[in-house]
């Protein structure tokens, strides 16, 4: 089954966990768009820096702390994704309250570790 994942805060910067949640993510062949502040590519993932309005987006993982968030509230929720992850330093309870009002699951974990212990 395939959880179409949005890395939302991509980075080109390979020592960024950002950008290893990318990598990880195609090496389990999980379909992954990004979205950051510079454009460019990791692996065959185009990050982009225009709100795209992806469809069929299961997951949306987050690296960006939660004030740099508010900016995209409403962009996540009008993407409806089934479920948003909260990687470390970026738990954010206005959001969590948000998205559940949505009934839209939150997790606070870490997207590697998810995907290292085939949890994800």
């Amino acid at each position: 089954m395939s959880k179409k994942t949005l890395v939302l805060g991509a980075s080109l910067n390979e020592s960024r966990y950002s950008n290893i949640a990318i990598r990880r993510l195609r090496e389990k062949n999980i379909p992954v768009v990004a979205f950051g502040l510079r454009e460019g590519v990791v692996d065959d993932v185009t990050i982009d820096i225009a709100r795209k309005e992806y469809k069929d987006v299961d997951t949306i993982t987050l690296y960006l702390n939660p004030k740099r968030q508010q900016e995209y509230y409403d962009y996540i929720l009008t993407l409806k994704p089934k479920r948003v992850i909260f990687n470390p330093g970026t738990e954010n309870i206005e959001l969590i309250k948000l998205l559940n009002e949505k009934r839209i699951e939150t997790e606070v974990a870490c997207t590697l570790v998810l995907l290292k212990i085939n949890q994800y």
